[in-house]
Formats: C-alpha cells, structure tokens, sequence
C-alpha cells in the first residue's frame, strides 16, 4: 500500500518542493540556505544548487544582509509554493 508521503513524491521532487513551502511558511523571518537545508533535510551544497535554479527560474530572489544572502519568494515563487502544499494536503 502507498502511503500518502510515498506518493506526493511521485509527483514532485520533494527537496525543492518542500524548500518552496518552507519559504513559504517562514516568510517573514530571514531565510538562508543553511537553514532551509537543515529543515528539508539535505546539505547545503544541495540546497544552494536547488536555490540557484529556482532563482534563475524567477522563483526566488537573494537578498545581501551584510555577509549573508537572505532568501525570499517572488511573487510567483509564493503562488507556486501555495499549490504544491495544496497539492500535498489533499495527498
């Protein structure tokens, strides 16, 4: 039997889709690429790579706070991350 986890996966990559609602969620706090990789748990070579796609893909935008790059949504960024959690309660 496939469980609900199981099968949310088989639609997304769950790394970049749960970076997306962990932004998402956490909006108004500084998001940085250290963090988001400890809460989806992978490292944070890996989140920095999924990070860089989803900028150039206008889903998210880095900001300069002195020596760190804080993480933001764009507008479509949100909108997306808003369906994939969507899609992952109704799962």
């Amino acid at each position: 039997m496939v469980k609900k986890k199981d099968i949310f996966e088989v639609f997304f990559r769950k790394k970049p889709a749960m970076i997306l609602v962990s932004l998402r969620r956490n909006q108004q706090k500084g998001r940085y690429g250290s963090i988001l990789a400890k809460e989806v748990d992978c490292t944070y070579s890996h989140a920095v790579k999924i990070l860089q796609e989803m900028e150039k893909a206008k889903l998210v935008i880095f900001e300069k706070q002195g020596r760190i790059k804080a993480i933001k949504l764009t507008e479509n960024g949100n909108k997306i991350a808003e369906n994939i959690e969507k899609i992952k309660n109704l799962l």
